[in-house]
């Protein structure tokens, strides 16, 4: 006959029915036990005259007698103890300790070296888990998420995720589904999350998921930066839970499994809006109208009547996700964000700084410190501000012709309105390396020598950079150079005076002349 375990309420009757003369042989056919059984009970309670007392004698002595014979792999367990605890201690494996016991030529079961040690060393047990107290209306949801169902959409099957929100009180729920789990859609969830409680609980409770716990930490996790900047903004605070510690949790642990089969289970959804709708549906008709084991109350009804009135105001706009970047500033004073370009001083080129757009502005942070705001251009644009660079670079970039003018005239009349006359006409920016030419020569020659030549060049006309340099170089030297000695013309016998020299005037119509022979 298989081993039973016989409860106090069999021991009782077992007792009850000797005691009113029944025999035992009649006694164990009527419950279903051994004779001698029965014969070991009515032997342990002799002596015991209360029927109550008799069934603990009986349960005592069965406990003092109950032990049996252990084992020659107990009795190896029993002479490496030492060995086997400190291991243990030292969180070594229970696998890897039956392996080392091996290697010493100890050969033991796996079963029973763990009996041994959890019986003998406190091996795999854990302190109770204590219920945690509900909060108060409206101050605490738990966030958890994963795979919850799939879309089938022209023949292909696609898997998708669900943010689950559980209110703690109330154990209302509300299911978001998303393609991927990311920080965005966390925020996109939580967004949604709040209109469809019609507000904002005090503290949210998700597990360590990367996308909003940068560094778990018991005490001092590490919040993701966009998922911080928008919890303070709608004004929560987030409480993250412990590694490996689902009782943290408790209210939203299996709500994955449950959303998966009650939920999802079963359903043709083509898309997410698809399963966003039929979610909410769920969430308010069925399971909100379903009677929980817990707090025998209907989860809608529930919060409907307690929650939904202590909750923080629900947001009237919706929020702009910020995308934060680690651009690096080119040579050329611009740095990338989001496909477009935007200038920074002269003083960042080659460093990397923070950058963080949103709908509107693009900043831009070097060591914490806000150092440069522009509005946000589409893709492929770039925005420049011209007081991020020299003015000579500024004027290049904006093609400003009236800057050069300026920095011509600055140096002489005749220098400005000759990179005026160089700038006249369609197109000017192509001729502004001639303006960048002009201006090197005042730096070389001086401006009162290129201001001379300008003169010399306007008045005949030449608009030429090459030929101006060349009559800078020539006009001068012709000028400095000291007057030739006047030559001393003898007095000669024939000499005639200059009046001869005149040329008479020409006939404007020639006669031929007769060849003389």
């Amino acid at each position: 006959m298989a081993f039973r375990e016989v409860g106090v309420v069999e021991v009782k009757e077992v007792l009850r029915l000797s005691r009113d003369g029944v025999s035992k042989k009649r006694i164990a056919r009527q419950l279903g036990l051994d004779v001698k059984t029965v014969r070991r009970y009515v032997e342990l309670a002799e002596g015991t005259v209360d029927l109550d007392a008799a069934v603990v004698a009986v349960v005592e002595r069965l406990a003092a007698h109950s032990g049996r014979s252990r084992g020659e792999g107990w009795e190896r367990c029993q002479e490496h103890r030492d060995f086997i605890d400190s291991h243990l201690s030292r969180g070594v494996r229970l696998t890897k300790v039956r392996r080392l016991l091996k290697r010493r030529g100890v050969q033991v079961s796996y079963a029973t070296l763990h009996r041994f040690a959890g019986e003998e060393l406190g091996f795999g047990r854990r302190s109770p888990t204590i219920p945690v107290a509900d909060c108060g209306p409206g101050e605490e949801v738990q966030l958890d998420t994963g795979w919850v169902g799939w879309l089938v959409d022209a023949g292909r099957r696609r898997r998708f995720r669900a943010w689950i929100f559980t209110a703690v009180l109330s154990r209302h729920r509300f299911v978001y589904p998303v393609g991927c789990e990311t920080t965005a859609s966390a925020i996109e969830a939580c967004e949604a999350a709040w209109g469809f409680f019609g507000g904002v609980f005090k503290v949210v409770i998700p597990d360590n998921t990367k996308t909003i716990v940068n560094t778990a930490d018991p005490l001092e996790p590490k919040i993701t930066r966009d998922f911080l900047e928008y919890a303070q903004s709608r004004g929560f605070h987030v409480d993250p839970t412990r590694v490996r510690s689902p009782q943290d949790k408790a209210r939203v642990e299996r709500a994955v499994q449950t959303v998966n089969d009650d939920c999802f289970g079963g359903e043709e959804l083509c898309s997410l809006e698809q399963a966003l709708g039929h979610g909410t549906r769920w969430c308010l008709e069925e399971y909100g109208m379903r009677l929980h084991s817990t707090t025998q109350r209907r989860p809608r009804e529930h919060f409907e009547t307690v929650e939904r009135a202590a909750l923080l105001p629900a947001p009237s706009e919706p929020y702009d996700v910020p995308v934060w970047s680690t651009p690096k500033v080119g040579l050329d004073q611009h740095a990338a964000v989001l496909k477009s370009l935007y200038s920074l001083p002269r003083i960042y080129r080659r460093h990397r700084l923070e950058a963080r757009a949103d709908r509107h502005t693009v900043r831009f942070y070097y060591r914490r410190e806000l150092v440069k705001v522009h509005p946000r251009v589409a893709r492929g644009q770039r925005h420049t501000d011209p007081g991020d660079f020299p003015p000579e670079q500024a004027a290049c970039a904006l093609r400003d012709r009236g800057f050069f003018e300026r920095k011509a005239a600055e140096h002489g009349t005749n220098v400005g309105l000759f990179a005026k006359r160089l700038l006249d006409g369609p197109l000017p920016w192509t001729r502004m390396r001639q303006v960048f030419a002009l201006l090197g020569l005042v730096r070389r020659y001086g401006a009162q020598r290129v201001e001379q030549a300008c003169a010399l060049a306007l008045e005949a006309e030449m608009l030429s950079v090459h030929r101006l340099r060349k009559l800078i170089e020539v006009v001068p030297a012709a000028a400095s150079a000291p007057a030739a000695p006047a030559r001393v013309v003898p007095i000669a016998r024939y000499l005639r005076p200059p009046e001869q020299y005149r040329l008479a005037l020409v006939p404007t119509t020639p006669k031929e002349t007769p060849h003389e022979c």
